[in-house]
């Protein structure tokens, strides 16, 4: 029966076609045109071409191009219900799911109406009982998606009209992420392939596609397809409330990557520096491989700020940035007489250089330069973590490696290290390294080397440097070479090492050094002024020292048995001692010596010291080092029942105890016994390190030690004269999940870390985070893991402890010089709420640390953050609330407060 039905329905649909073209022909009227006779003669054939010969047209084909057919290619359609062919309307209805193909074109809709004689579709959405809607038409044209309420849409023209039109455009940064904007529209014109024109249109980035919590309204529109829209007057709705924010013409950007454009700024008021203009600026994509992003702020009373910023890529090649950061700060007014003005800048530069580039040349750079009070006295809000930065430091470094037997590696390196609380800063410009590799000459080279005679070698390595050494004042200008220092240490080691009793390891060498140098300092006494006077001799000179060493070392292992049934089935200790011996000779002939008239002494000096690689030793050594390694672990029963093998955990990772003997001093000679050590525990959550000094010998009154044992003095065996621990724990809600003994990758929890890392911060938030507003901590989380507040039980959390002290009583003074307890940790009260804090307790001093309190809240399409330093000398608070998406994250308001001024 199903047969005979798709029979019948074929023949009606074969003889409503022949009909329709019967009809067609019965439409064909004569045209009343009267015929003329020719009165152009055809030319007689030349006599070389006989009757019967067929000429050729010498035109191959007609130059006028022909008329294309209306439809390109077929028209495929089909429908769930049914397919109607009406010959009356010379119309096609499909019913129920209908689709249409056509080209690049595709058309899904609840009901599609074709006109094949005006070459036009219509597509509308179907309604039930209850009057719901359902089943809305889905346009695509190439990669353009519309889905409105219904379309009417002409295959010739390629136009279209559509009512109540929704489309997706991605917008944003391409391979970095993206954005999706909504355009939706009551009624659009669609003109050809990249243009539509829009009325009442609503623009929106809120995944909420039914009822968005905001859009922009714009009243008329020219919308262009991964471009931009440009609007007449458009204002901003929220929860369909109209707002004040409205522009008379507006400009919105769709493409996907980098364009250029315009960063608005904060505006805000300082009272010390009036009104003013922060982060307005340009960001401008170079090319494909450079950008360069341009901000800067202004103030009313003349205060200033310059950043620049550029970030470069080239895959398998290199990658790195640029950033520049100056301020010209001034307080009050020319005047009076709280004025003042001070400049700071800051430069930091990174680049790395991929090692499938060139496997025999490297380049890399980090720098982290400029006023050692920047990050402290910033105007930028964001500086807040790094105010307890000490050190800043860079390094740019070229190696070069030439694989040729033997191989040389060279590398030229400059070094930068700034203390930002002495203001000292010591700079290398530049560092020349070589080094040979090393070189057997008794073994073959490809060898197995056995005994000492074949384990014999010998390297060569060159390490020239010109050290500086200035103040953050002088720093970059010319008189920071004025006392520079230029040398060169040539060195060889030679050594060798073999098996004695099959169970030591012996190891036995010596190494010579020649050290040049083109600076020396002579000393003398000068009578007429009773003082030491110091003479610079400039020029070529040299030393040369040797020594020689030797060590024998083993490995003792210890298990204890428990038995497999128990937990702790066995505990594997193992230690490492080692015995060295070392020996060099005294380089008298490098001093002289001048009588002090003053002090009646003799002084001996050397004119070498104060140079780059200082003085050769004064006196014979002669010494016995003693060094033991121990580490501990256990075998334990594995809370898996399927394991077949107990597992190993690490209970110690080390306990290591040296000390010393000089043959040649005169008294002390036993050298302070100098113990490390540090373990992870609970499953590597807390890192314990530890380290103490004990000293053998008693003190007197002074402080000074003497030669005799502190246990012959009435004290204990050893006598502690430092002592130093660092402990720190993280912990998260993570640790007590299902999912608790898999490894997963911590995430930051706010943002801003990556920019206080690269300017020699903590990689934590211990010291509160970079603020960075316009990005959300929420921007990790499945947005569709949301769970019900009011029965979801799980509230994620982290927290992180940190405890360091140092203990001093080298004098007695029974101190501690660094006691403090930090503490940072964050909570999510709800799936939109998260608040944190970071401080920290100084034990020693009785004050807090820098604290900082945060707030977030996700808004949906919104983010509303407000960080708090309740208190100190960088005391502040932040409230910020904008979009989330990059598209419209000018879309914003922020107020803070400004740094205290100290």
């Amino acid at each position: 029966m199903q047969s005979n039905k798709r029979l019948f329905l074929f023949a009606g649909l074969f003889f409503s076609v022949v009909a329709l073209v019967f009809a067609q022909e019965d439409k064909i009227r004569p045209l009343p045109i009267k015929a003329v006779e020719d009165s152009i003669q055809a030319p007689a054939l030349p006599p070389s071409l006989s009757q019967d010969t067929v000429r050729t047209d010498s035109i191959r084909a007609d130059s006028v191009p022909k008329k294309p057919a209306l439809l390109l290619d077929k028209i495929k359609y089909k429908a769930k219900d049914y397919v109607k062919l009406s010959q009356k309307d010379q119309k096609v209805y499909l019913y129920n799911e209908a689709e249409i193909y056509y080209q690049d074109t595709e058309l899904k809709a609840g009901i599609i109406i074709l006109d094949y004689i005006k070459n036009e579709v219509y597509a509308g959405r179907l309604k039930d009982t209850l009057g719901n809607y359902s089943q809305l038409p889905y346009f695509k044209q190439g990669e353009n998606v519309v889905i409105p309420d219904s379309i009417r849409f002409n295959f010739d023209t390629q136009k279209a009209v559509i009512w109540n039109s929704r489309t997706e455009q991605q917008a944003g940064l391409g391979q970095l992420g993206s954005d999706a904007m909504k355009v939706y529209a009551e009624r659009t014109k669609k003109e050809n392939d990249s243009v539509y024109f829009l009325s009442e249109g609503k623009l929106t980035t809120s995944k909420d596609t039914i009822d968005p919590d905001y859009y922009i309204r714009v009243r008329k529109a020219k919308f262009v397809p991964k471009k931009k829209v440009i609007a007449g007057f458009s204002n901003l709705y929220i929860v369909d409330v109209p707002t004040p924010i409205a522009l008379p013409f507006a400009y919105f950007p769709l493409t996907v990557g980098r364009t250029a454009g315009i960063m608005m700024p904060t505006f805000g008021n300082d009272p010390d520096r009036g009104y003013f203009l922060q982060n307005a600026g340009y960001y401008l994509p170079i090319n494909d491989y450079v950008d360069l992003t341009l901000t800067g702020d202004l103030y009313t009373n003349g205060s200033y700020g310059i950043r620049a910023q550029s970030v470069y890529a080239k895959r398998y090649r290199y990658r790195g940035n640029f950033n520049f950061r100056y301020e010209n700060q001034i307080v009050s007014q020319k005047g009076f007489d709280d004025y003042s003005r001070g400049t700071i800048y800051n430069i930091q530069i990174s680049h790395s250089q991929d090692q499938k580039a060139n496997p025999n040349s490297r380049l890399s750079a980090s720098v982290n330069l400029g006023s050692s009070q920047y990050y402290r006295n910033s105007l930028l809000q964001q500086n807040l973590a790094l105010t307890q930065t000490n050190n800043l430091s860079s390094s740019i470094s070229y190696s070069k490696t030439f694989p040729a037997y033997p191989s040389v590696n060279m590398s030229l390196t400059a070094t930068h290290n700034q203390n930002t609380n002495t203001n000292v800063v010591d700079v290398t410009l530049p560092t020349l390294q070589a080094a040979m590799e090393r070189v057997f000459p008794f073994a073959k080279r490809d060898g197995i080397k056995k005994g000492a005679i074949q384990n014999i070698n010998f390297q060569y390595d060159l390490n020239a440097r010109n050290s500086i050494r200035t103040n953050d004042e002088d720093f970059l200008t010319a008189k920071m070479f004025d006392d520079a220092k230029v040398g060169a240490r040539h060195r060889i080691p030679i050594s060798t090492n073999f098996k004695v009793a099959k169970y030591f390891s012996v190891t036995m060498g010596g190494n010579y050094e020649d050290i040049w140098t083109l600076q020396t300092f002579n000393q003398r006494f000068d009578p007429d002024t009773q003082t030491v006077v110091t003479d610079t001799i400039s020029g070529f000179d040299r030393y040369n020292t040797y020594n020689f060493s030797a060590s024998v070392g083993t490995t003792l292992y210890g298990t204890f048995t428990f038995g497999e049934d128990k937990k702790f089935q066995a505990i594997r200790h193992v230690m490492r001692p080692t015995v060295s011996y070392g020996y060099a000779p005294s380089f008298e002939q490098y001093y002289d010596e001048y009588l002090n008239e003053v002090s009646g002494n003799i002084v001996q000096y050397s004119r070498f010291q104060n140079t780059i690689y200082g003085a050769p030793s004064l006196g014979k050594s002669n010494a016995l080092t003693f060094s033991l390694q121990n580490t501990l672990e256990a075998k334990v029963k594995d809370k898996d029942s399927t394991a077949t093998e107990p597992k190993k955990i690490q209970l110690l990772n080390s306990l290591n105890f040296s000390t010393g003997y000089n043959f040649e001093a005169d008294s002390l000679k036993i050298s302070p016994v100098s113990m490390s050590g540090g373990t992870n525990l609970f499953k590597n959550k807390m890192s314990v390190n530890f380290g103490a000094s004990l000293d053998p010998y008693a003190i007197d009154n002074n402080g000074r030690r003497i030669n005799t044992f502190n246990i012959d003095n009435g004290g204990s065996l050893f006598r502690l004269t430092t002592a130093r621990a660092n402990i720190s724990y993280n912990l998260s809600s993570k640790d007590f999940g299902k999912d608790r003994d898999k490894e997963e990758e911590e995430q930051d929890p706010y943002n801003g870390q990556n920019y206080v890392a690269a300017s020699g911060g903590r990689t934590d938030d211990l010291f509160g985070t970079a603020d960075n507003f316009n990005d959300s901590s929420f921007k990790n989380r499945d947005p569709d893991d949301i769970e019900n507040p009011r029965y979801g039980a799980k509230i994620p959390w982290d927290l992180r402890l940190q405890y360091a002290a140092t203990y001093s009583n080298s004098n007695r003074q029974n101190e501690f010089s660094n006691h403090s307890l930090m503490f940072s940790g964050n909570i999510e009260l709800s799936p939109r709420w998260r608040v944190g804090a970071s401080s920290g307790y100084d034990i020693r001093r009785k004050g807090f640390t820098v604290t900082q309190l945060r707030f977030e809240r996700d808004l949906k399409s919104f983010v509303m953050r407000f960080n708090w330093t309740p208190f100190g000398d960088f005391k502040r608070w932040y409230f910020f609330i904008g979009i989330k998406s990059s598209i419209l994250q000018d879309l914003k308001w922020e107020n803070r407060s400004q740094p205290v001024r100290r």
